[in-house]
């Protein structure tokens, strides 16, 4: 009941591919018109030349493009062979490092503790930097003890087969226990296994069943500008040649009516009377032999060696030759020039495509103070950048080298114990999924899924909150030299609905909080009504970096109550084993716990752009190609990296926002 493992990313195989290039060729029209002209030689009444005479270049013709189409398909499509068509569901399989995940996997155990390991998804979502993946506690003990994994009983109860990479719902049952499962569980087909030297999964999809190939479509028979234009071509010739066919069939029809008689007899043919219309038929189709040279046969196969003549020349190309990774451009299909000539309109991601996606802590707003680099007063400011003299950070052996931050103003307020400051640096270092581990030299390195929280506990590294460790249960941090140990009571993760994450802990004092970070456009509706002056000020200050091209975020925490938590962390564990609209639930109470939230301030981060970033704007406008930068950044943030990359230029007079929330709102808008 189950899919195997076997998957196909080709678009033919050995018993399909004659049938279907046969069926794509012959939708060109000069090579349906010959397959036609064949058969017409082949009725000795009509035909003037021997069938051979055009049988010949069009089986070269044909053969030369199949095997140019095989070529194309096997050098695009081919997949190392791998050995893993036997994995069947339920099996439950070893994974070593850098190897790649075949079948999506239930984690159960991993060679780092609790569980954890490291992926690299770039197959899946163009991601680099690692994800991070959690084994439950039940299953982790297993460990490598294969007497144990092998008596596995557990049974898993999911979702059907579907195409949605950030998500998972699921249920295991082992042990007469329950235990929710969601994507951080799951390592899903096309991801490689980093850092971790080995881990144990279950197979829970696989082979056409698994996200990676729910995701691919089928393979598109994709007809280039060219083509559609040389058939064009040719449908003129042929109609040229149809008229030709025709008055000559006319002037035989004249001929044999007024003629042919007396020449018949001249020569002393016994053929009998003969029907000058049918003549002039027959003639019709012996000219559309004679003359079939008119429509050129051999013009397909001078564009086919030009196409293979140009997918050289982008292979050649030292232009597109990357000398960080040594790896030049690779065209796998000799139609990849035309196919890119083709393009009107390009839809880019901003971070990582536009910028380096190296996110750099700028600038911060704590309790309505700005800290960070001053634009009002530009003597100082270039005084300060000039000197290049970072300021003195208060654990100097555990601070990040590359980091510079050049305001001596916050490390003041640390010293003097603002608690405000405290208490921003403390979520900075606690409300993060980031992982750390030690190098060879005994140095803390951290592990991040996302750049902008990379930046973030690095910040708050470099002043003194520096995040330690993490288990399932607790966080450690080092706040200005002392150990501290959260115990972590709730993590709310971020998605693209929510735009903010949370963490809940339980500081040494028994005191419960929620840290949250967010967008500003969500938290700001969560504050408690006594932020207002705050939230005038901050808002401010958001605008004022957004207007500088910076990302930013909001900080906000809240005090809860033993009782109130106790009882919201029972409905939570409800919907996270519930299989009815689990989702719905959680999100709800997710809502419900993240308000009153008291505002402690923002933060800026810097992602400078891509070397060579504006003058390829620059050359794709030349093209007449419209380009659409898709981006959550504030509407600030997106204008400024509009003229800093080219897009929105000072000639620009009708530039113009778009506001509207609904279609016809929009509709209006733009009349």
């Amino acid at each position: 009941q189950y899919a195997d493992n076997r998957i196909h990313t080709s678009k033919y195989n050995i018993l399909t591919f004659l049938p279907i290039n046969l069926f794509e060729q012959f939708q060109r029209v000069a090579n349906a018109y010959f397959f036609f002209l064949l058969i017409l030689q082949l009725i000795p009444e009509i035909s003037s030349l021997t069938w051979f005479t055009t049988i010949v270049p069009l089986v070269l013709v044909i053969t030369m493009t199949a095997v140019k189409d095989a070529t194309d398909d096997y050098f695009q499509f081919w997949l190392q062979n791998e050995k893993w068509m036997n994995v069947k569901v339920g099996d439950i399989i070893k994974l070593e490092n850098n190897q790649f995940v075949a079948a999506d996997l239930l984690l159960l155990s991993s060679s780092e503790p609790h569980g954890l390991c490291y992926i690299e998804t770039a197959e899946l979502d163009g991601e680099t930097n690692l994800k991070v993946r959690h084994a439950l506690s039940v299953t982790s003990e297993l460990g490598a003890d294969i007497s144990r994994l092998a008596r596995f009983d557990g049974v898993v109860v999911c979702e059907a087969p579907n195409n949605k990479l950030d998500k998972f719902v699921g249920v295991l049952s082992w042990k007469d226990s329950k235990h929710p499962l969601n994507n951080e569980k799951i390592i899903l087909r096309g991801c490689v296994l980093r850092n971790t030297s080995w881990c144990f999964g279950m197979v829970i999809f696989a082979g056409p069943d698994t996200k990676l190939m729910q995701n691919s479509g089928k393979t598109k028979f994709k007809r280039t500008s060219i083509d559609r234009l040389m058939n064009t071509l040719v449908l003129w010739i042929f109609g040229f040649l149809v008229c030709l066919g025709i008055i000559l069939a006319i002037g035989n029809s004249i001929w044999e009516n007024q003629v042919g008689d007396q020449f018949r007899t001249f020569l002393f043919w016994n053929e009998g009377e003969k029907n000058f219309m049918f003549s002039g038929f027959l003639t019709f189709w012996s000219y559309i032999i004679i003359l079939n040279t008119v429509v050129p046969i051999s013009l397909y196969v001078s564009v086919e060696v030009i196409r293979l003549g140009h997918s050289y020349f982008i292979n050649w190309d030292r232009k597109m030759y990357c000398s960080g990774k040594a790896t030049p451009a690779e065209a796998r299909t000799t139609t990849l020039n035309e196919e890119l000539g083709q393009i009107e309109y390009i839809f880019s991601d901003k971070t990582g495509t536009l910028t380096q996606n190296i996110m750099t802590f700028k600038r911060c707003s704590i309790n309505g103070r700005i800290y960070g680099e001053v634009h009002d007063d530009l003597d100082q400011e270039t005084e300060i950048t000039k000197k290049k003299e970072p300021m003195a950070f208060s654990v100097k052996s555990e601070a990040d080298r590359t980091f510079q931050f050049f305001d001596h103003h916050l490390m003041e307020s640390i010293k003097l114990g603002d608690p405000k400051v405290h208490e921003f640096l403390r979520l900075l270092a606690l409300c993060h999924t980031v992982m750390s581990e030690e190098n060879s030299a005994g140095q803390l390195i951290y592990q991040v899924q996302s750049p902008d929280e990379g930046a973030l506990v690095t910040a708050a590294r470099n002043f003194g909150f520096i995040f330690k460790s993490r288990t399932p249960e607790t966080i450690t941090i080092e706040e200005l030299g002392t150990l501290v140990t959260y115990q972590l009571l709730a993590f709310l993760d971020f998605n693209n609905i929510r735009k903010r994450m949370s963490v809940i802990v339980r500081n040494p004092e028994g005191q419960i909080k929620l840290y949250c970070k967010g967008a500003d456009t969500i938290l700001f509706e969560k504050l408690h009504p006594s932020n207002g002056d705050l939230l005038s000020l901050t808002s401010d200050h958001l605008s004022e970096f957004a207007g500088e091209g910076l990302r930013t975020l909001a900080i906000a925490y809240r005090d809860l109550d033993d009782k109130y938590f106790k009882d919201w962390h029972k409905m939570l564990e409800y919907a996270n084993t519930a299989t009815d609209k689990r989702d719905e639930r959680i999100a709800g109470l997710y809502e419900e716990i993240e308000k009153d939230l008291m505002l402690l301030g923002a933060t800026a981060i810097e992602d400078k752009l891509q070397e060579g970033v504006i003058e390829t704007i620059t050359s794709l406008s030349l093209a007449n190609i419209k380009i659409w930068v898709l981006t959550g950044d504030k509407q600030e943030t997106a204008i400024n990296i509009g003229y800093a990359c080219n897009m929105l230029t000072d000639d620009m007079n009708d530039v113009f926002v778009i506001a509207g929330n609904t279609a016809v709102e929009v509709r209006e808008e733009l009349r």
